[in-house]
């Protein structure tokens, strides 16, 4: 979607092998329900990211230098951006491996923050809140009782997130999302996307 540089751009990641999925349905639903806002659909699979950290990767994060153009084409993405939501299937307790390897290859050292070795770290991302919507298939009773919400939310939320300083903004489990109810799937849905496009929507937290 083209949009003037001056209006609040949302940039959505999904990474999803089946675009008739419910990881898709429910990007689908949050794009509906922010607009008029602007949006921005990155779908990892249609696209073919490749996830794999390359020697050219490797590279730049020990010489500098320009970034490789897949790279530098998401950063252009994210410089646009206000507001980034990753609406993902969990995988093991966590984001899918192609999700995972964006991360990689694009929160990167001189980018998303800069550390040189022996002076400090410092975040670069402050302008951007990023949410989170992971689609489970366990109920929420036994994410609660083993700890995966906590285990999910820590890694993301404090190890990617808090690390190059965006803002977090509203994390939204939908559960069960492979239950037998669909009354009871629309539901969470409906729920998960109210609450990061009100999220969304509010901008963000004051400093």
């Amino acid at each position: 979607m083209s949009t003037d540089d001056t209006d609040p751009l949302t940039l959505l990641v999904t990474a999803h092998p089946d675009t008739g999925s419910l990881t898709h349905h429910v990007a689908e639903q949050l794009v509906s329900a922010l607009r008029p806002r602007a949006v921005e659909v990155a779908d990892l699979h249609r696209e073919r990211f490749d996830p794999r950290f390359t020697p050219a990767d490797r590279r730049h994060y020990q010489e500098g230098g320009d970034h490789p153009p897949d790279v530098a084409r998401e950063h252009r993405r994210l410089d646009r951006a206000t507001d980034l939501v990753l609406v993902f299937p969990v995988y093991w307790w966590s984001m899918p491996a192609l999700l995972k390897g964006w991360i990689d290859r694009v929160f990167v050292n001189g980018w998303a923050f800069d550390y040189v070795a022996g002076s400090h770290l410092r975040p670069r991302l402050q302008r951007l809140t990023t949410h989170l919507l992971p689609i489970a298939g366990d109920d929420s009773g036994s994410f609660e009782r083993h700890g995966y919400d906590r285990a999910l939310r820590t890694q993301i939320e404090h190890g990617i997130v808090d690390y190059v300083g965006s803002r977090r903004g509203a994390t939204a489990f939908i559960h069960e999302s492979e239950g037998s109810s669909s009354e009871a799937t629309a539901a969470s849905v409906a729920r998960a996307v109210r609450t990061v496009s009100e999220a969304v929507r509010a901008g963000a937290p004051p400093a």
